[in-house]
């Protein structure tokens, strides 16, 4: 079966953006640092890069490793929009679950107004590569019983205010760690899995 796995960016202080849903913020590194962590990611997961920039990391035609479906909520879309980009990973299927975008704005963009649980459990009964959550916080809150594993990217900074990686009722999950890789420029990935009854 198909799995949810929420990918995320995060500062030390568990924000994934900021207030107005800036994440410029996040730190790099400079140079080979910076290079060596991008060139990483990008192999592993080329799919999560969006559709504009895939030619400038020259993946043009690299193909989808984990991902053939994202879901984002308004908040995780609102970037993309604003710089008038209506289809941001157009090498994906596209869902962005809103109750007030209204009509989508692009055709293969599919706005879901209400139930994302509902929306997570149909495509994962579908056949296909596993969905990525996009963000943001809230969408992240509502599919909490859904999602499978986490890929979390922490940065060395803290934010102080903005969206909280997740923003929902009090619910305490058991994730376990099954990876993690620091880099040169302050970066560490962790992999997390979701702990099921028959792992306690």
């Amino acid at each position: 079966m198909r799995e949810l796995v929420y990918y995320i960016a995060v500062t030390i202080d568990g924000r994934i953006a900021g207030p107005r849903g800036e994440y410029d913020f996040f730190p790099q590194g400079e140079g080979e640092q910076a290079t060596a962590y991008s060139t990483w990611m990008n192999e592993h997961l080329p799919e999560t890069v969006p559709t504009a920039a895939r030619d400038l990391f020259g993946l043009t035609d690299a193909p989808n490793v984990r991902f053939d479906t994202v879901v984002m909520g308004l908040g995780g879309y609102q970037p993309a929009l604003q710089e008038g980009i209506t289809s941001p990973y157009a090498h994906l299927r596209q869902y962005v679950v809103s109750s007030t975008l209204g009509d989508s704005p692009h055709p293969d963009v599919t706005v879901v107004e209400s139930d994302p649980l509902g929306l997570v459990r149909a495509l994962k009964k579908e056949e296909g590569k596993d969905i990525w959550l996009c963000g943001g916080g809230q969408i992240a809150g509502a599919l909490l019983p859904e999602i499978d594993r986490m890929i979390i990217k922490s940065y060395p900074v803290v934010a102080g205010a903005g969206v909280p990686v997740f923003d929902g009722e009090f619910d305490p999950t058991l994730f376990d760690v099954t990876d993690r890789k620091a880099f040169d420029n302050g970066v560490m990935v962790t992999w997390f899995s979701r702990r099921r009854a028959t792992d306690t």
